[in-house]
C-alpha cells in the first residue's frame, strides 16, 4: 500500500469522504487522491516522492504556479509584520486602487477570500439589484460551495433544479433554474 492510500485510509476515519472537499476525493475518475507533500513551479510531488505536473493550480489561485520567488519573499515580509488582523489594512485599499485604476469599470469593488464568496456575493447584489429571486446557472459547472450555487440540474431545455444533495432545500433548488452551457435558445427561454 502506498502512503498515500494509507493516509486516504486513515483520513477516510477522521474525515467525510476522506478528503476536505468532494472534488478532490478522485471517485470520478477511479482510484484514491495522491497527497501533497510540496509543490514548486508547475509540479507538485506526492507523499510517495511520484512528480505530477499540476493543471489544476489549486483551482485557481496559483495561476503563477509553486512557491514563485517573488511571491514567496512577499508573504514572508508580510508573516513578519503578523499573519490576519479581522481588521483593515492599509494593503487592501492599495490593491483595491490598483485593480480599479487597471480596470478603469471597475468603480469599487469588495475582497473576499474565496471564490464561493464571490459568487455568493455576485448573487446576492445581482437579486438586490434586479428585484428578481431567481438565478440561472448551466450545468456541469462550478460556480463555488453555496447550497443556490450546487444544485442538481433536471431535464429538459430549461428547468428548475432539484435538490440532489441532501442538506439542499426544495425551495433554494426552485429558485435556481438550470440551463445546458452554450444553448442560447434555453438560457433566452429562461429570461424571457
Amino acid at each position: 500500500m502506498t502512503r498515500s492510500e494509507t493516509l486516504f485510509d486513515q483520513a477516510s476515519h477522521l474525515i467525510p469522504g476522506g478528503v476536505n472537499s468532494p472534488v478532490r476525493a478522485h471517485r470520478a475518475v477511479g482510484g484514491k487522491p495522491p497527497f501533497i507533500a510540496r509543490g514548486e513551479g508547475p509540479w507538485v510531488w506526492d507523499v510517495d516522492g511520484k512528480r505530477y505536473l499540476d493543471l489544476v493550480c489549486s483551482w485557481g489561485p496559483l495561476i503563477l504556479g509553486h512557491r514563485p520567488p517573488t511571491v514567496t519573499e512577499a508573504l514572508r515580509r508580510q508573516l513578519e509584520r503578523g499573519w490576519t488582523y479581522g481588521a483593515p489594512t492599509e494593503a487592501e485599499v492599495r490593491l483595491a486602487a490598483m485593480v480599479c485604476e487597471r480596470m478603469p469599470s471597475i468603480e469599487m469593488l469588495r475582497l473576499v477570500s474565496s471564490g464561493t464568496e464571490a459568487a455568493m456575493s455576485a448573487v446576492r447584489l445581482a437579486r438586490a439589484v434586479t428585484g428578481r429571486p431567481k438565478l440561472l446557472k448551466f450545468a456541469g459547472g462550478y460556480h463555488g460551495h453555496a447550497d443556490s450555487l450546487l444544485v442538481d440540474a433536471g431535464s429538459g431545455v430549461a428547468t428548475l433544479g432539484i435538490p440532489g444533495t441532501p442538506g439542499i432545500t426544495l425551495g433554494t433548488a426552485q429558485d435556481t433554474v438550470v440551463a445546458r452551457f452554450n444553448a442560447l435558445p434555453e438560457v433566452e427561454a429562461v429570461l424571457a
